[in-house]
């Protein structure tokens, strides 16, 4: 009788557990036109919005070639050149890497996940063997294995919108690109220095997701995304009332949208009540908050990368 009476009490508290872990996605509205917010332990969703729907998904994309990157053992160390090639000629995006530029492979793969630089990313994939037909080949490849039924790559940088997905297929990416070190490393690194030609010229660059430098986030990986057919798109995974979940937010409108869902997503899931969307992006873009790298000590040695932080806290 007593040990029925026990199991009872540990199954209500249990249930009272898992209530106040999950609470009312009715609560939850978000601006952004697709998102998922998934356990990343079950697997199991706890928020869903047009989860299913096609998209583009701009530089998350980067994710997958960061995969096929590394997948492909190449020497990290190894420098590699940003060569014409690797310019942008179908959006005219802009980058601070000039023709010419070499650093080592890991360092352009910092570049392309911490920055969303794109001439880095399309460097990586140029000197992959067989050439950039090869890496998109191998992206589309790891894109089935992992079963992403629904997503299609183009190209490795994202600004092709013919990369699409959904936000399922990418919760699920996030997982598989998490247990890479690296990636989760590199796609949290804060800011850092990179010396970018013979002058000795130093360039800061930032990371894209200002989520990233927030003392109220614990990140583990994260990557945004912007073209004009994807919206402003942004993935995490992220530490959050006390367990990991996958964060996927698609097409939101604003430069600030995304980083308000997010905050409403984290809100959500710490009180199980709403926030207003101002409120949120509020939290999310302090007022007289900086964007600029601080400047570090020690200048970078000639072709290499100075990063002022390894990972978010």
């Amino acid at each position: 009788m007593i040990k029925r009476f026990l199991a009872l009490v540990f199954a209500c508290v249990a249930g009272i557990a898992a209530a106040a872990q999950d609470p009312d996605p009715a609560k939850l509205q978000l601006a952004s036109a697709n998102a998922l917010v998934r356990d990343a332990v079950t697997g199991q969703p706890i928020y869903a919005k047009a989860a299913d729907e096609v998209t583009a998904i701009a530089s998350l994309t980067k994710l997958m070639t960061a995969m096929v990157a590394l997948d492909a053992g190449q020497p990290l160390d190894e420098l590699i050149s940003v060569g014409i090639d690797d310019f942008d000629y179908l959006k005219g995006t802009r980058s601070r890497l000039g023709l010419g530029t070499q650093l080592p492979r890991r360092e352009m793969l910092r570049l392309a996940l911490m920055s969303s630089e794109n001439r880095a990313a399309s460097a990586v994939a140029r000197h992959y063997p067989g050439g950039l037909p090869a890496f998109v080949a191998a992206m589309n490849a790891k894109a089935v294995s992992l079963g992403l039924a629904r997503t299609r790559f183009a190209d490795p940088t994202g600004l092709s919108p013919r990369n699409v997905s959904t936000a399922n297929d990418l919760a699920t990416m996030v997982t598989a690109a998490a247990q890479y070190p690296l990636i989760r490393e590199y796609s949290t690194t804060p800011s850092a220095f990179v010396e970018v030609d013979s002058t000795g010229r130093i360039v800061g660059f930032n990371n894209s997701n200002r989520l990233v430098a927030s003392g109220s986030w614990e990140i583990l990986l994260q990557k945004t995304g912007y073209i004009r057919e994807a919206g402003r798109c942004l993935v995490m995974l992220a530490n959050v009332a006390s367990k990991p979940v996958v964060i996927v937010l698609l097409d939101s409108v604003g430069k600030f949208t995304r980083l308000g869902d997010a905050e409403r997503v984290k809100h959500w899931l710490e009180t199980g009540s709403a926030l207003p969307l101002k409120a949120a992006i509020r939290a999310a873009v302090p007022r007289g908050a900086t964007s600029a790298p601080a400047r570090s000590a020690a200048a970078p040695v000639r072709g290499s990368f100075k990063s002022t932080a390894s990972r978010s806290r």
